[in-house]
């Protein structure tokens, strides 16, 4: 057991998701930074979609009942165990007894707990994943408190030999506070004009307060409807169309000066001017950026944005290869 003495910001049951329900209105949830929380598994020799903690901004307090390995990953912060500093992106054992804590994050928003075996909380519809807003799967569907028990597994076999292991610098993520995020252009974007499409990738947008896991705000830009009669049923607005199916990683822009990209726990479909998807590599770096951080979009093609995917497969399988 995991037993919660601080409960910290916002700590949640996270794995890599859900997924074959989207159609019935559910978000896959899972880790925010999908790379991270798998190089923290692959690092421990789980699989990689063992569940672990996502801990946003300020980490819990956390007392282990079980001697194991951990690693902790994503987001720079500072971990204690025992008041003692610890390493992050490196296995470390944990005795019965020991006690975690964190510094604030320096960079980023979401760093990660893992540890050998996973956490072990109820699969619901597939995946450990907490998805807070209908308050189903992780911890009793909602994020911890203090005082809770969170139930791990056995460590893995042969873990133990592998504490002090650590990941390269070269495959460490880089936290800027100015991304470079690449999109498909399309679904309704025949609806943004001419000079709106060129306004949205030349302009410099900043994220917003108003950002979580459902969806990330920008501001700072400006991008023009093209004048056209609206469709029966859309609304009155030229930012309304018709209902459509929202992809993750959809920007929808809902008024001249702002646009919304949707994440993990986004909804699936709505009424919003749809002008491009965020390629699901460059989520990661959406979702570890704190409001204020600047960002620009970059158009790339369907190709492009598959060759994208596939380094990313690449660069996971390198570290996976090395590790062993």
């Amino acid at each position: 057991m995991l037993r919660i003495i601080e409960s910290g910001l916002e700590t949640t049951v996270q794995d890599l998701g859900r997924y074959g329900n989207y159609h019935y209105g559910v978000p896959p949830s899972g880790a925010a930074d999908k790379y991270s929380f798998v190089v923290g598994n692959i690092l421990l020799g789980n699989p990689i979609e063992f569940a672990g903690l996502e801990i946003t901004l300020i980490g819990s307090k956390i007392e282990f009942e079980k001697s194991s390995v951990i690693c902790i990953t994503g987001a720079p912060t500072q971990p204690y165990l025992n008041n003692q500093a610890i390493p992050m992106w490196e296995n470390v054992k944990v005795n019965v007894g020991d006690i975690l804590h964190f510094s604030p994050l320096s960079q980023g928003v979401k760093a990660y707990l893992c540890i050998s075996g996973g956490i072990q909380v109820p699969e619901v519809l597939g995946s450990r994943s907490t998805y807070l807003y209908n308050q189903f799967g992780g911890f009793e569907g909602r994020k911890l408190r203090s005082g809770d028990c969170v139930p791990v597994g056995e460590p893995l076999p042969g873990v133990f030999k592998h504490v002090g292991k650590s990941v390269p610098s070269s495959f460490l993520p880089v936290f800027s506070t100015l991304n470079e995020l690449r999109v498909v252009m399309g679904l309704s974007g025949a609806l943004i004009s001419d000079e709106g499409v060129k306004s949205f990738l030349n302009s410099e947008w900043k994220v917003s307060t108003e950002s979580n896991r459902v969806a990330y705000r920008f501001n700072g830009g400006s991008i023009g409807f093209r004048n056209t009669h609206q469709s029966f049923g859309a609304g009155d607005s030229s930012s309304n169309v018709v209902d459509i199916i929202y992809p993750i990683g959809v920007i929808m822009v809902p008024n001249e000066e702002e646009v919304i990209v949707l994440l993990n726990d986004g909804t699936t479909g709505g009424g919003f001017v749809t002008i491009g998807t965020v390629i699901s590599p460059d989520l990661d770096l959406i979702a570890q950026s704190r409001p204020m951080t600047k960002s620009r979009f970059l158009a790339v093609t369907m190709d492009q944005a598959i060759e994208a995917r596939k380094e990313r497969q690449k660069k996971i399988s390198d570290l996976t290869e090395l590790l062993r």
